[in-house]
Formats: structure tokens, C-alpha cells, sequence
């Protein structure tokens, strides 16, 4: 029998950052201006679930929910995956594609069971952790600030390396006049006036609208790779650039990439809460796709973009590839997708970080129960101010894609992947005799604390060293 009715929700805690949390009797309901598809609630009676105080069913169908779980998985670690691969070679490097996507699932499953437990369709971060660990909702915060930051400083590397490649393609006496347009950090300061006015606003609904052009990115990206290893220019590297099997401590440096690659734990919860038939086996079927086809194509980017260029890949491996109007359309693409890509991330770091430095200053019982919403002026003008200045500085300071991959895939992605899945799930089932899902959720939070001290440590030597 679960433990689930013998745990009690404390009164004191918090929202998560991962979503925009307010209270009502109590209960913390989900309002997250950034959730894929989420509904507008006018009359919140229309919405009760008699006896339970929340929303009792989902209006999005599998296939929305399948492809925004997609959406959030398919970005910057397609660009850095035949790098990775190249790191451990071809063999190792397609098994621990399988691996994380397995790892990830497990995760994923470990999070909407530990969902089922909460109340109505209200789950978040916040509502299964105060059914487990309501004082440590301040690492969950930081865990989300470090991915969603992360996330959002490899989007403005990634600017400052397609946009010279886009400039490459009008010429060379063009670039020889100009050539301050092949500079990276001109290219990143530029697209920060675009970006600056996009994180500042409040409410994101009409952002989501720019996942067809991800989804249309994407799949140009497939197509380049394809075409540049069976099209009639294709040169082999030499056999001495290829490699099944390359083990040595890049293999932990360049792990936290893989499980970069498939993290979207943070979107679980929004699915859990909107999808119309959220029992246990139609969430599986919704990440199972998800992973599955994000799996197959990380395979394809990563086997034939490595099989092209060898051991010499770049950490961008559309960087890869020659000039052309086939090629700097793919690379306008990606800019264009990531742009609009960065207040995403912005959003819940800024909603995290606000959590983390005021919200206890405001109540001496405890976290005031205000919706993020209502974050003063100067809290929502001060730390946006800092997400940018700081991304920024970041971006232009530092080149390698891979690197800042690796540090937020050995930090965030893998506590909210592995680390809090296992926990939560071992949590509400602390007193159930043990079987092999609550052995798997301990195995799966030991993996991740593996991955996290062992990974971290190698990447900040890699770096002072």
C-alpha cells in the first residue's frame, strides 16, 4: 500500500520554478503562461473536479502533447551529438544514445506516477515535492535556474557561430569589406536587441506558435546531413579519423551531452495535466514517441554527421558543411528557431531565481502564496536584466558549444532527469515493500548522482587545467 495518504502537504514551501504556481484552498494550481497548448480558464467552476478543488479532465490530444515533448527534447544537443559520438567513437556512441533515451524514459516514468499522487490535474514540481521533500523545494529551484540558464546561453553561442556561416555565403570580397560580420560576439551583441525586449515580457502564449519552425528546423537538419554523406561531393575522412570504440575520460566529459540531449522531465508535469486520457499507459505512449523518434533521428544526425567529417567534427556540426543556399537556409532556420527559443528559458530561470533570493524575506511562516504574476517591478526588471547580462557575457567569453552542454547536462539536466525522479517516487513509496520499479527509481537517482560528481569534476578540471 502507498504511503501516499500518510504524508502530509505542509503548509510551508513554495512554488517550483518549474511552473507559475498560485493557491486555492490550499492546493497549488498549475497556471504556467509557458505550457504547449495550455487552455485560457474563464469560469474556473467549469473546471472543478467535485470533491477534488481542480481541473478533472485535459483538452490535448496525444499527438500534440507526443510532439511538444519532442520539441523540447530535439534542439542544441542534435548540433553537438556527432561530436559526442566522435568522443567515444561510432559503436559506444549509438549504444549511449539507447542508453540515455532509456535512462530518460525511466525518469519520465518515475515523474507521472509520482504525479497520479497529487491532486486532481494540479501536479507540478511544488505538489509532488511537498508530498516529499517540502524543504528542499530550494534545490529543485536551483536545479531548473542551472538547466533553463544553460540552455539559454548555448542558444546565443549557437547565434554567434551560424550567422558568420550565413554571412560566408554572399562571398568572399563581401566578407573581406565587411568582416566585422564574421565575428561571433557582433553577431550575439546584434540579436540581443531582438532578444532583450522578448525575455521581458510576462506572458509567452504566443511564442509556442514558433515550434513549427523548430520542427521545420529540424527536419532540415536531417535532410542536410543526408544529403551531404550520400550526395555526389561526399568524401570520406580517412579510416584513421573513424573509430567503433574510443574510451578514455572524454567519455565522462562528453556524457552529460548525451543526457542533455533527451531532457524534457521539466514538461512531464504540463502533460500529465492537459492531455485528455492521461491514465499511466497513454502518458507512456506520449514520452515512448516522443523519445523513440528524437532517439532516431540523434542517431541519423549523429552516426552520419561523424561518418562525414571523422574525429575533426565540430561541436556544431552544421558548422560542418560548405556554403551553399541549401546549407544558410538551414542555418537561418536554426537562428530564427533559437531566438524566439531564448525567453523560454529566461521565464522559469527568472521565476526560479526570484524564489531563491526574495520569496522568503517576504513571510516569516513561510513562502507568501502569490502567483509569480505578481513578482514586483523591480525583482522582475533586476533579475531579467541579469539573466541577459550574464548570458551574454557567457556566450561571448566562451566558444565550445559541447562545453556548456556538458556542464548543464553534468548539473541540472541530470538532477531533473535521473536525481528527483528516483526521489520522489522512492518517497511516496518509502514504506511499500521493495520491487523492481522502486530498485530501478533508487538505481536511476544513484545513476544520477554518479553522473553529477563524476562528470562535474572532470569538466572543471578539463577547464582549469
Amino acid at each position: 500500500m502507498s504511503t501516499y495518504s500518510s504524508i502530509q502537504i505542509e503548509g510551508e514551501g513554495r512554488p517550483s520554478s518549474a511552473s507559475n504556481t498560485i493557491f486555492e484552498n490550499n492546493n497549488p494550481i498549475d497556471r504556467s503562461p509557458l505550457l504547449n497548448g495550455d487552455i485560457e480558464i474563464e469560469d474556473e467552476s467549469d473546471y472543478e473536479d467535485e470533491g477534488h478543488g481542480g481541473p478533472h479532465h485535459g483538452f490535448a490530444s496525444y499527438y500534440s502533447c507526443a510532439i511538444n515533448l519532442a520539441n523540447t527534447i530535439l534542439g542544441t544537443g542534435m548540433l553537438a551529438m556527432p561530436a559526442a559520438i566522435a568522443s567515444v567513437g561510432l559503436l559506444l556512441g549509438s549504444m549511449m544514445i539507447i542508453f540515455a533515451a532509456t535512462t530518460s524514459g525511466l525518469g519520465l516514468y518515475f515523474l507521472s506516477r509520482s504525479a497520479s499522487y497529487t491532486k486532481s490535474r494540479n501536479a507540478s514540481f511544488f505538489a509532488v515535492s511537498q508530498l516529499t521533500y517540502p524543504s528542499a523545494s530550494s534545490l529543485f529551484d536551483a536545479a531548473i535556474a542551472i538547466k533553463c540558464f544553460g540552455v539559454a546561453v548555448s542558444y546565443l553561442i549557437i547565434i554567434g557561430d551560424l550567422m558568420p556561416q550565413v554571412i560566408n555565403g554572399f562571398g568572399d570580397s563581401f566578407v573581406d569589406e565587411y568582416s566585422i560580420f564574421m565575428d561571433r560576439r557582433f553577431w550575439i551583441t546584434v540579436f540581443m536587441f531582438v532578444i532583450v525586449p522578448l525575455a521581458f515580457l510576462k506572458r509567452l502564449d504566443s511564442l509556442r506558435h514558433t515550434s513549427f519552425i523548430a520542427l521545420i528546423a529540424v527536419v532540415y537538419l536531417v535532410f542536410i546531413v543526408i544529403y551531404h554523406y550520400f550526395g555526389p561531393d561526399y568524401k570520406a575522412p580517412p579510416k584513421e579519423k573513424i573509430h567503433l570504440v574510443k574510451f578514455s575520460t572524454k567519455f565522462f566529459t562528453n556524457l552529460p551531452i548525451f543526457v542533455f540531449a533527451f531532457t524534457c522531465h521539466q514538461n512531464i508535469f504540463s502533460i500529465y495535466n492537459e492531455l485528455a486520457d492521461n491514465s499511466q499507459k497513454n502518458i507512456n505512449s506520449v514520452y515512448i514517441g516522443a523519445i523513440g523518434t528524437s532517439a532516431t533521428i540523434y542517431q541519423v544526425i549523429g552516426i552520419l554527421g561523424y561518418l562525414s567529417f571523422g574525429d575533426d567534427v565540430f561541436p556544431n556540426v552544421i558548422l560542418m558543411y560548405k556554403s551553399s543556399v541549401f546549407v544558410t537556409i538551414g542555418r537561418i532556420a536554426f537562428v530564427i528557431c533559437i531566438l524566439f527559443s531564448y525567453p523560454l528559458q529566461a521565464h522559469p530561470a527568472r521565476a526560479c531565481l526570484e524564489k531563491l533570493l526574495f520569496y522568503r524575506s517576504k513571510s516569516t511562516n513561510g513562502y507568501k502564496k502569490l502567483p509569480s504574476s505578481e513578482m514586483s517591478n523591480v525583482n522582475y526588471f533586476g533579475l531579467t536584466t541579469g539573466i541577459l547580462i550574464f548570458s551574454y557575457i557567457i556566450a561571448i567569453s566562451v566558444s565550445k558549444l559541447d562545453l556548456v552542454l556538458a556542464f548543464v547536462g553534468s548539473t541540472g539536466s541530470t538532477a531533473i532527469s535521473f536525481i528527483l525522479p528516483g526521489l520522489f517516487y522512492y518517497k511516496i513509496h518509502e514504506n511499500d515493500p521493495w520491487d523492481k520499479k522502486k530498485i530501478l527509481a533508487m538505481c536511476l537517482m544513484i545513476y544520477g548522482l554518479c553522473v553529477m560528481t563524476i562528470c562535474l569534476t572532470l569538466n572543471i578540471v578539463k577547464v582549469s587545467s
